[in-house]
C-alpha cells in the first residue's frame, strides 16, 4: 500500500486529490470462515479531494450508481471522516468521485473496498503531520466491515490470514501460488450478508469444527505451495451447508464444479461462486445461467494511492 511523501493538510489547496485503486476480494474461500481472504483483479477507483466549501459532494458511476447515497452517508466518505477523527485532525469539506466496477452485494467485497478506499485516501491527505500506522488502518477498515478478512486482502493484496486479539485486528500477508487462476461466476441477483449470516447456527458438531479447522490449515498450504490439494482443502462444514437455502442456484453451481474436480466455493456470503483453477477454464458443459463468468488474476498489490 503506497502513501504520499509530503504535504500538510492545512496547506493543501482546494482540489488536491488522493487517487485510490482498490481490488475486489473473496473471503472465507470455503473453510476459512471470517479468516481467509484473497484479492482479485477487479478494481474500483476513487478520487477524494479537498473541497473549497462547507459541504461534501459525491459523484458515482458504474456499479451501484443508482443506489448509493450522494451525501456524507456514502461509505467512502464515512470511512474518510472516521480516519480524520482517528488521526485527531479537523474535518474538511471533501469531494468524492467513484468509478465502481466491483459488483455490489455479490460476495466480492464491495463494501470492504469502499471502506478501504476512504481510509487510504484520507490517510494520504493527512500524512505526514497526522500519520496513521498500518495497524490503525486495518483496525479502522475492519470496524466498518465487521471483520478483517475482506479488508485485509483489499489493503495488502494476495492472500491474507486475519484474526482478532484483545479488541484489535491483525493480518498476515501470504503470497499465493503463481499458477492460481481464479474464476468468478458472478450471480445476477444480489444477497445480503446479514441475511445469510442469520442462517448460521450458534453451535456446530465438534466433528464438523475439527474437520473444517483441518481443511482451513490445509487450504493455506494449498494456496501457497501445493495447488493440487485445493479440492480437498476447500471442503467446508462450518457455514456453506447452512447457507444453501439462501441461494440454491449458487449451491448447484458449486456442486457441479466440485463434482467435475474443480475446487469451487461460495465467495464470501455469496451468491457469487469462486473457482480456484490453475488454468482459468471451467467445464464446457457447466450450466452458468444466471451467472456472468469472469476469469480474474490474483491482485498482488492491494490498495494503491497517489496524490495528484
Amino acid at each position: 500500500m503506497a502513501g504520499r511523501e509530503a504535504g500538510h493538510l492545512a496547506d493543501l489547496p482546494a482540489g488536491t486529490v488522493a487517487r485510490v485503486r482498490v481490488p475486489a476480494t473473496s473471503a472465507n474461500l470455503g473453510p476459512g470462515f471470517d479468516t481467509l481472504g484473497l484479492a482479485l483483479g477487479m478494481w474500483d477507483e476513487v478520487e477524494l479531494s479537498v473541497g473549497d466549501g462547507d459541504r461534501c459532494s459525491v459523484e458515482v458511476e458504474g456499479e451501484g450508481a443508482a443506489r448509493v447515497p450522494r451525501d456524507e452517508r456514502h461509505l467512502v466518505l464515512r470511512a474518510a471522516h472516521a480516519t480524520f477523527d482517528r488521526a485527531g485532525a479537523p474535518r474538511v469539506s471533501l469531494r468524492l468521485r467513484c468509478r465502481n466496477v466491483i459488483p455490489h452485494s455479490r460476495g466480492l467485497g464491495s463494501s470492504a473496498a469502499a471502506a478501504v478506499a476512504g481510509i487510504v485516501a484520507a490517510r494520504a491527505l493527512l500524512e505526514p503531520t497526522h500519520p496513521l500506522g498500518e495497524d490503525a488502518v486495518l483496525d479502522l477498515a475492519a470496524g466498518f466491515d465487521g471483520h478483517a478478512d475482506n479488508v485485509a486482502a483489499c489493503l495488502y493484496g494476495g492472500l491474507v490470514v486475519s484474526w482478532g486479539h484483545e479488541g484489535a485486528w491483525h493480518a498476515a500477508h501470504l503470497t499465493p501460488h503463481p499458477t492460481l487462476r481464479p474464476v468468478a461466476l458472478v450471480a445476477e441477483r444480489s444477497s445480503s450478508t446479514e441475511a445469510t449470516r442469520g442462517l448460521l447456527p450458534d453451535r456446530v458438531p465438534h466433528a464438523d469444527a475439527a474437520f473444517t479447522a483441518a481443511r482451513s490449515a490445509l487450504l493455506v498450504h494449498a494456496l501457497t505451495s501445493d495447488p493440487a490439494l485445493l479440492l480437498a482443502a476447500t471442503e467446508d462444514r462450518l457455514h456453506q451447508p447452512y447457507r444453501r437455502p439462501a441461494y440454491p442456484e449458487t449451491a448447484a453451481v458449486v456442486d457441479a464444479l466440485r463434482g467435475a474436480g474443480v475446487p469451487a466455493v461460495v465467495s464470501g456470503a455469496g451468491p457469487t461462486v469462486l473457482a480456484l483453477t490453475l488454468d482459468g477454464r471451467l467445464p464446457d458443459d457447466l450450466d452458468t445461467a444466471g451467472f456472468t463468468v469472469r476469469s480474474l488474476a490474483v491482485d498482488t498489490e492491494g490498495a494503491r494511492v497517489e496524490i495528484v
